[in-house]
């Protein structure tokens, strides 16, 4: 039974049981409670349409039950998180992609067909949407991260590849999704050169708060919520990624103490982005609450 006591891990667990989705209580029980993985690929099985999307709020800030890319680049990084991201299962989710791929062969945010379903004011929802390296990039790197084989990811690389080169001026979710990339694309002494690039950009427009203690004195990305920062382990997530080299000792070691200071009384993290309706927040917090624990696990910070 899960405790309230003071170590995180356990104030996570009791937090997670309280308020999590099955899903996020399938995936906290295989990560931290020696869980089977068959369980979580159940849960996930119920957000999958027809068609080889996935839907039903998966992503929470998009609901209704169509398809969407980024529903699916979910789905694929929960498989990632099990190791079962192969087979039928990702020929299934590659030959949608391909289906609803750009003239480009990439993929859009968010898909028309959204239209008349409750979704984030902050994804823009157009007739004809562009191809973004924000709903491509980390699929496309994830599925190389696998050694994943389909033709849809030629074009699709090609994409992203043009779509890092091209980044000038951006905003953090877009740095991360372009990181998410060259963390897995099988051309590394090119990944290399293209994150070191992103790096200074980062530095130079001062996408990431370097000293939490005067996190006020740091922009925020217009469109974002007050207060949406990142910080260097929302982009260096495992200390094998490329944006690791982008921080010093120091400057990691202050944010993984902000990360791990963010534990909340009820022992979930807090959603930082926009809240647009009761229950995006509700199930965006174990969400975060997750992606805490991991980051913390994956650098040796003691859980418990």
């Amino acid at each position: 039974m899960a405790g309230t006591g003071a170590d995180p891990l356990a104030r996570a667990e009791h937090f997670i049981w309280l308020t999590a989705r099955v899903l996020e209580q399938r995936r906290f029980a295989h990560r931290f409670l020696d869980g089977d993985p068959d369980p979580v690929e159940t849960a996930l099985t119920a957000y999958r349409n027809e068609d080889g999307g996935y839907a039903h709020a998966l992503e929470p800030d998009l609901r209704g039950p169509v398809s969407q890319p980024l529903h699916t680049a979910h789905a694929l990084g929960v498989l990632d998180s099990i190791g079962r991201c192969e087979g039928l299962r990702v020929e299934r989710i590659c030959r949608y992609l391909s289906d609803v791929s750009t003239k480009e062969g990439a993929l859009p945010a968010l898909l028309p067909l959204q239209r008349g379903y409750p979704a984030a004011p902050f994804v823009p929802l157009v007739d004809d949407p562009p191809a973004e390296l924000l709903a491509t990039g980390p699929i496309v790197g994830l599925l190389h991260r696998n050694e994943v084989w389909h033709a849809w990811l030629f074009r699709a690389t090609d994409f992203c590849w043009s779509a890092v080169d091209a980044l000038e001026q951006s905003h953090p979710y877009e740095i991360e999704a372009a990181i998410a990339f060259l963390d897995g694309v099988p051309d590394r002494t090119r990944a290399e050169r293209a994150a070191d690039r992103l790096g200074r950009l980062v530095r130079g427009q001062r996408l990431a708060v370097l000293d939490p203690a005067r996190r006020a004195e740091y922009p925020v990305a217009p469109g974002y919520a007050p207060g949406e920062h990142h910080f260097p382990h929302d982009y260096a997530r495992t200390p094998g990624s490329l944006a690791r080299r982008w921080f010093t000792d120091e400057e990691l070691e202050r944010s993984l103490d902000h990360l791990a200071a963010e534990q909340q009384e009820d022992g979930g993290w807090p959603v930082n982005w926009r809240q647009w309706a009761p229950g995006t927040a509700l199930e965006g917090r174990p969400l975060v609450t997750l992606r805490a624990l991991e980051t913390l696990r994956s650098y040796g910070r003691p859980l418990g």
